[in-house]
């Protein structure tokens, strides 16, 4: 068998192993906290009108768009672009809304984006569809060859704190990096981020 035939056969079971993985960790999650996720729903709702759940259209895998859940944090009349780009965006963010972006417990949703393969459970952070400028470079240095994470190696390294151009050099180092050991460090490392709420702007 030939190098380059060996390499591919590697990567058909490294990606076979990262897809069971995301199934059972992320199947075995929605079963232990449907409950509070209802509860969640029921708290949003009752705090202000509007859906609990607020789906975006977000680049995933070779450029393609899919529809990405998070549970609402913000007011239903909120433009649509990135946190950062709103010129006050205390404005719109709710009370349970903080503390659901102060926990991430707003990203639970995206375990269901997982389980139907839209998204990883470690991988780069999803773009919005009008990213331009985000989109662009992860496709130059062909970061969209992967599959977008709930988190990622970016998340771990400052989050919200990154600009763009930084964003991307974390998420080519993880393609260069990803192994099944490299997600796991992310994994245990995104739960301490979590817990300590390292990272978050808003």
């Amino acid at each position: 068998m030939c190098s380059v035939s060996r390499r591919r056969w590697r990567d058909l079971r490294s990606q076979f192993v990262k897809r069971a993985l995301d199934l059972i960790i992320s199947g075995f999650a929605l079963v232990v906290l449907l409950l509070p996720m209802l509860a969640i729903a029921l708290l949003i709702k009752v705090e202000s009108s509007g859906p609990a759940l607020y789906w975006s259209d977000r680049v995933g895998r070779r450029g393609g768009v899919f529809r990405m859940p998070k549970f609402r944090s913000m007011r239903t009349d909120t433009p649509v672009v990135a946190t950062h780009l709103l010129r006050d965006p205390e404005r719109y963010i709710t009370q349970m809304g903080r503390l659901l972006r102060r926990t991430s417990l707003d990203e639970l949703p995206q375990l269901y984006s997982v389980m139907v393969g839209d998204m990883s459970l470690v991988g780069p952070r999803p773009a919005l569809f009008n990213q331009n400028d985000l989109i662009a470079l992860r496709t130059e240095h062909e970061v969209d060859s992967l599959r977008p994470g709930i988190t990622g190696w970016a998340q771990i390294n400052g989050r919200d704190e990154l600009p763009i151009s930084e964003k991307v050099a974390f998420d080519v180092e993880y393609l260069q990096r990803r192994s099944l050991v490299f997600d796991l460090k992310i994994l245990f490392l995104t739960f301490w981020r979590v817990v300590t709420a390292h990272g978050v702007s808003h």
